[in-house]
């Protein structure tokens, strides 16, 4: 391609002493930015997450530049070497090894050693597997109205795991989080046990290559999909729709935990939830749910 036919990019402002968080594509090479290409041609250096996964992307678009890895066990120390070329007025870009750096990629410590070194950042934007999502998550989202918490990668551990799960559970905003194909079967059986089983959820696999897969499901159809599931292969992006209130709730979840909350020091559970039934004109369940779950949520602090 012949950037230098695109004018309007030569016409933009390219300051020099700064730093370009530059994304790049998730998997598929055609989803790489025109401004992204005209930034990488005309910066004097590029810090990669991985210059072994980086170097094939910049020759693809024959982009000779000198390549600094700087990656989570360098990240510090990387950042005062592009600090001091940016001393010296060059400009320098940073990418990871897809999509947008500092979205569970590194990128977040060099970002704020650069701004405190007094240097200017500018992010050029582009490929999410994030928005890319949510993009295709029609009800999904619908629950929260477009709100939404990510929670990047999901964790090895049994405690986190078993936190997260309880947070998305109680949350009325939509769950995004990353999970390895390792794990995938084990985390979405897990949610399928722990999460009301009309609950939307969206499953999205190698976003943006070949074998791409986008599935919305409930979870109570989370087992016998897992049965008859294509391939657990890849990387994969789960949306959780975020909890609904009922007809009988007349008071936010999260506004009957302070009041649960404030309750604790006083009250058992059952007390708890004889109070929330009889002020608040809630079924003894769901109150009696409420104070479990603001129960586990002091057990978490």
């Amino acid at each position: 391609m012949e950037l230098s036919s695109f004018d309007f990019l030569k016409q933009q402002d390219m300051p020099a002493g700064a730093l370009y968080m530059v994304a790049t594509p998730i998997g598929n090479l055609g989803d790489i930015t025109l401004r992204a290409l005209h930034v990488l041609n005309s910066v004097d250096g590029i810090a990669c997450e991985d210059t072994r996964h980086s170097g094939p992307l910049l020759q693809n678009f024959g982009i000779h530049k000198k390549c600094l890895a700087l990656h989570e066990h360098n990240e510090i120390e990387g950042a005062q070497t592009v600090i001091q070329h940016l001393a010296q007025g060059k400009r320098w870009a940073y990418i990871s090894d897809a999509g947008t750096p500092g979205v569970s990629d590194p990128g977040a410590r060099l970002v704020n050693a650069v701004q405190n070194a007094g240097f200017r950042i500018i992010p050029i934007p582009g490929a999410s597997a994030v928005s890319t999502a949510i993009s295709a998550s029609g009800s999904v989202m619908l629950p929260s109205e477009g709100r939404f918490q990510f929670l990047g990668f999901w964790p090895n551990k049994t405690k986190e795991r078993d936190a997260l799960i309880q947070d998305i559970r109680i949350n009325s905003k939509t769950s995004i989080f990353f999970e390895s194909p390792h794990q995938i079967k084990e985390t979405l059986l897990d949610l399928s046990k722990h999460l009301e089983g009309e609950r939307q959820i969206l499953i999205g696999r190698e976003l943006t290559k070949k074998f791409e897969q986008l599935v919305a499901l409930q979870i109570s159809e989370i087992p016998a999909w897992l049965e008859t599931a294509e391939s657990l292969k890849g990387e994969f992006i789960i949306l959780v729709a975020g909890r609904q209130a009922n007809n009988h709730e007349t008071l936010e979840h999260s506004s009957l935990l302070v009041w649960a909350n404030a309750l604790s020091p006083y009250l058992g559970s059952k007390e708890i939830a004889a109070v929330l039934s009889q002020t608040l004109g809630l079924s003894k369940k769901e109150a009696y749910q409420v104070a479990l779950d603001a129960k586990a949520q002091s057990e978490k602090k």
